[in-house]
């Protein structure tokens, strides 16, 4: 067994002259080897001894993805001390101050761009006692140093304790803990996930069951460097095989970040990105924008090909085979003209994605499949370090969740935890070295979650006959009916979503009600698209009734045709819906720091709205209430 140390040390000894990270400051990428990262890292590992942080310690570090983001922890590591990365998300608030006095952080490591956060919420950090400024400040408040002075300190201190911290790494073993990870706050008080080095070493080992990475490959991260997914799969994963990581140029705000992110593909050229489903959806909304740009003849030709490209690679696992061979070569037509023009606005070397953080609609998997650059969806949590399937692109099944991974136990169980047979829908519970230690300071939540060494992980989901997983929703947040029956909204809400264009967001509710209701947050692009295509100029009554109409056409089609696409019981499908004046978003807590929607907060936060589903009034979608909060929404800022 390995610690996350022996993993770099090997990488650096094995690939020394390899690029490990790219880093763009100013009008070019930079790129920085193995063997210089790494003593990079041991003068920052000797920064730390310096400063009196012991063995154990929590050091919080919240920053951008970066360079020193990542020598940053791998020097926390270095010393026998326990990282809490905090998500950049983070405002100046109570999330915040929780996660730095629960984690009992005497040390938050953090960026220039990050530091009015720490400095606004300083007086109610009861731990902190010094901050560690990743770049260089001058005007510096108390217990404040910047980075040059921090290495200067660094340099001093190991040419008198040349032996120190190889000593403390020496002593530093497999269970050695190395991250507490907050969960994004589902619940009103988030969850200290505590991982060790070997929950991840053995989640990284895990991760290439089905899967290699060429050393000389690259990938571009853009989501957040703290993200569960994005730390295990691209920066240490690729670490482990000598390849690449690039970090997305930094921008005044995380809107100029994005911007850059579409600007470095082109220079850093990736061969796989992670995504999430919103990313995902952004990316598809992009490529569908520059499509429609080049007029009605583009459009058609490129609808053409992608339905054709669906029926070709049909569940992926079959694309191409049987007769469908005798069609290569118009497959092939379809990719020069169209498909590989597409590819270019990725870079141009792009193979595939890895999909992660969220369920990804089996109709976005189809879209990215049939362009050429396929978004393998993978399963996991940061209970397990995380990952627990993936498609790969030797073994996928479109619209599963891949296969479970190797050296990792699974079974799907009920209500009263008896193992299911396959096929059958229950709740995911695992086991293996990649399972957390535990929640830090909450042992009865541990032992809710670890029983026997079984990881329940409260996700819905079956297995098939070759060990693929579906994953369908939350088993513990399941829907009940007014006769008991339970079942996931999930499926439900992402088919609406995705088949009607004019709805944005939507969430499903029943707690044992006569029926399910519905929350719509209107798409208010696409309505004043509608609005400007057909020349209406104000938000008076007779448009807003016409675009409730339009709204409820949809899902009446929907309905209508419940059958390949939305195969779902009509008594779980709603009978009364009511469109929101307010979306729901990461400001109002009801979107979490990976854009998952919040469901206890939403139903707390519309709570007025929900008792109106269950009147007389809403059973008529073109009300009073529909038609004010519809206009509220148009007229709003968000």
């Amino acid at each position: 067994m390995q610690s996350l140390i022996d993993f770099f040390e090997n990488s650096v000894k094995n690939y020394p002259n390899n690029t490990l990270i790219w880093e763009k400051n100013s009008d070019k990428f930079e790129s920085f080897t193995y063997s210089s990262i790494q003593k990079e890292v041991h003068l920052f590992s000797n920064g730390l001894l310096n400063c009196g942080i012991g063995q154990g310690e929590r050091v919080a570090l919240l920053s951008e993805g970066r360079r020193l983001w990542l020598v940053s922890e791998l020097a926390i590591l270095h010393i026998g001390a326990i990282n809490v990365p905090l998500s950049t998300k983070l405002e100046a608030d109570t999330d915040l101050i929780f996660r730095l006095n629960h984690s009992g952080a005497k040390t938050i490591i953090v960026s220039i761009n990050q530091l009015e956060k720490i400095r606004a919420v300083k007086d109610q950090l009861t731990d902190v006692k010094r901050i560690i400024i990743l770049d260089e400040l001058n005007d510096l408040g108390s217990n404040e140093i910047s980075i040059n002075q921090f290495y200067e300190d660094a340099e001093e201190y190991k040419n008198n304790n040349p032996k120190q911290l190889q000593s403390i790494v020496e002593s530093i073993t497999p269970d050695t803990h190395a991250n507490i990870c907050y969960t994004s706050g589902t619940t009103a008080d988030p969850k200290g996930i505590i991982l060790s080095h070997r929950n991840y070493t053995a989640n990284i080992e895990q991760a290439f069951s089905y899967i290699n990475i060429p050393q000389h490959y690259k990938t571009l991260v853009v989501l957040p460097w703290d993200h569960a997914f994005a730390h295990t799969a691209s920066l240490y994963s690729f670490m482990h095989k000598g390849a690449s990581i690039a970090s997305v140029q930094i921008g005044l705000n995380q809107l100029e970040t994005l911007k850059n992110f579409v600007t470095n593909m082109q220079e850093i050229k990736p061969e796989i990105l992670m995504s999430v489903p919103a990313l995902a959806k952004n990316f598809k909304k992009n490529i569908e924008k520059a499509i429609e740009g080049k007029g009605t003849s583009a459009a058609n030709l490129f609808k053409t090909g992608l339905n054709f490209a669906y029926w070709y690679n049909g569940n992926g696992q079959n694309a191409g085979k049987g007769f469908k061979k005798l069609s290569y070569p118009l497959y092939s037509l379809f990719n020069k003209i169209i498909f590989n023009k597409i590819k270019e606005r990725f870079g141009g070397n792009l193979k595939y994605f890895i999909g992660g953080g969220a369920l990804l609609d089996i109709e976005l998997q189809r879209f990215f499949y049939a362009i050429g650059i396929p978004m393998y969806q993978g399963y996991g949590l940061s209970e397990a370090s995380p990952i627990i399937s993936a498609n790969t692109p030797k073994y996928h099944k479109l619209g599963s969740s891949g296969k479970v991974v190797n050296q990792l136990e699974i079974k799907i169980c009920d209500d009263d935890d008896n193992k299911l047979p396959i096929g059958e829908k229950g709740e995911i519970v695992i086991k293996g070295e990649n399972v957390m230690k535990g929640y830090w300071q909450n042992d009865e939540a541990t032992k809710e979650t670890i029983k026997n060494d079984w990881l329940y992980t409260g996700d819905l989901g079956y297995l098939d006959e070759e060990n693929y997983l579906y994953v369908l929703g939350r088993f513990k947040s399941l829907l009940i009916g007014a006769d008991g029956e339970k079942y996931s909204p999930e499926g439900i809400e992402e088919t609406v979503i995705d088949h009607c264009s004019f709805i944005d967001q939507f969430v499903l509710h029943n707690n044992q009600n006569p029926f399910t209701s519905g929350l719509i947050v209107a798409n208010k692009e696409k309505i004043k698209q509608w609005m400007k295509t057909n020349n209406y100029t104000t938000n008076d009554d007779k448009t807003i009734v016409k675009v409730l109409e339009l709204i409820q056409n949809e899902i009446d089609e929907l309905k209508a045709h419940n059958k390949e696409s939305f195969n779902f019981p009509t008594r779980w499908l709603p009978s009364t819906l009511i469109v929101l004046s307010e979306a729901f978003s990461e400001k109002n807590k009801l979107l979490n720091s990976t854009m998952k929607v919040v469901r206890p907060k939403v139903e707390e936060y519309f709570n007025n709205e929900i008792d109106y589903l269950y009147t007389p009034q809403a059973k008529s979608f073109i009300s009073e209430t529909n038609i004010n909060n519809l206009r509220s929404y148009l007229d709003s800022n968000e």
